[in-house]
């Protein structure tokens, strides 16, 4: 079995939108979270999908998956205060079900640009290696500053590539890092960093152009002019 586990449970603060929480900002009358879900939804090798979502939204969000004929959805999760948390929510519930082989790709809810051929590469570099992280070449000079007043050092920008998702990992070794951290106490920024951090070895999958997260108002606009100009192609041939 290969499993999506979406993450829509974040607030969205720096969207400054006060009626809705980012993922359910509509575009062309669909909220973004269901342009996500769809790329899973018509992938013939994701068998269900888990998604983790503000408490206060899950009723709306089965009345949203309903109206756009998303199937696949097993269950909705209420989200933790942190993505840490809400990753682990999403893993304990899919306890009930997965086996320690079966595939599960973790994937932003408002991550809405990624292709089918992006999460089919995720699940061949699962089978071939172990997981897979989706990464995007850095494309400016980085610098790293300890104390964030003097630079410390400028790494090759050749060795720089800035963690995307999805994230997809067999469910036995996804699970039991997150239930070590339970119990040290530790909390990560994404499911790269914690496998990093208990020593475990991790392959690279590039990613897809334009693989954005919508993250500020700016992310928005983009993804909007990105769906006018695929209409556009479409009508005109553009």
């Amino acid at each position: 079995m290969t499993t999506a586990l979406i993450l829509a449970g974040g607030t969205g603060t720096r969207m400054n939108s006060r009626v809705k929480p980012k993922q359910f900002i509509e575009i062309h009358g669909k909220p973004i979270l269901i342009y996500t879900l769809e790329h899973f939804e018509y992938h013939e090798e994701i068998d269900d999908i888990v998604i983790v979502c503000l408490e206060d939204w899950i009723e709306k969000l089965k009345i949203y998956l309903h109206r756009f004929g998303i199937t696949k959805v097993y269950e909705i999760v209420p989200g933790g205060p942190t993505g840490h948390d809400s990753i682990y929510n999403g893993l304990v519930t899919l306890k009930k079900k997965a086996n320690p082989d079966d595939i599960i790709l973790i994937h932003d809810g408002v991550r809405p640009l990624i292709t089918g051929e992006l999460i089919t590469e995720n699940i061949r570099t699962v089978r071939k290696s172990g997981n897979a992280v989706t990464v995007e070449v850095i494309r400016e000079s980085v610098i790293k500053s300890t104390d964030g007043k003097f630079v410390s050092d400028v790494p090759a920008l050749n060795q720089m590539f800035v963690a995307k998702a999805p994230q997809s990992f067999y469910f036995k070794d996804i699970s039991e890092v997150f239930e070590q951290a339970e119990k040290d106490g530790f909390k990560a920024i994404d499911s790269a960093h914690l496998m990093n951090h208990y020593g475990k070895t991790l392959h690279m999958v590039k990613s897809t152009k334009n693989n954005i997260k919508i993250t500020e108002p700016a992310d928005y606009y983009m993804f909007r002019a990105l769906c006018q100009a695929a209409e556009n192609q479409q009508i005109f041939g553009i």
